[in-house]
């Protein structure tokens, strides 16, 4: 790759396939670039003592894709060292063990990829449109994330 073509990317994609961390590395990769760190959030198979049979994922797609792309513009402002960005969030139904949700980011050193890494996963989960729901053996419950901040106002 030129290395005038390197210029700070963000990939951001919802899916109902199946996700790949190779396709999702690969896209952050950069010859100027030390480290990219990974966060993948995987299908258990329990909740608070229920077996989960599988996850079901719903999104407000173009809501949910404008507040990534803000969340990208805030990973820039605070780590302006940050390359590339991908956050890949899988839709529908997710079996247990695969991926959720696969977020990369590159940057020339591991403390900035690695604290981007960790916000982006966690502004996604307090504030983007996308919901979860559980399926147990005979029920199931829509979660919301404790960090949501509509979750946590008064009803």
């Amino acid at each position: 790759m030129d290395e005038s073509e390197d210029v700070p990317k963000d990939f951001i994609k919802l899916k109902s396939e199946k996700l790949s961390v190779d396709e999702v590395s690969e896209l952050v990769i950069s010859p100027s670039c030390g480290a990219v760190s990974l966060f993948i959030g995987t299908t258990r198979n329990n909740f608070e003592g229920k077996r989960v049979i599988h996850l079901e994922y719903e999104a407000y797609t173009s809501m949910a894709e404008t507040k990534i792309k803000k969340i990208c513009r805030d990973v820039r402002q605070q780590w302006p060292s940050v390359k590339h960005i991908a956050v890949h969030h899988r839709l529908g139904v997710v079996p247990i063990t695969e991926a959720s949700v696969i977020i990369a980011v590159s940057s020339p050193h591991r403390a900035e990829s690695l604290e981007a890494v960790t916000y982006c996963i966690n502004t996604l989960k307090a504030s983007v449109p996308i919901w979860k729901k559980e399926i147990y053996e005979d029920e199931y419950s829509w979660k919301e994330n404790k960090e949501c901040f509509w979750a946590n106002s008064e009803k």
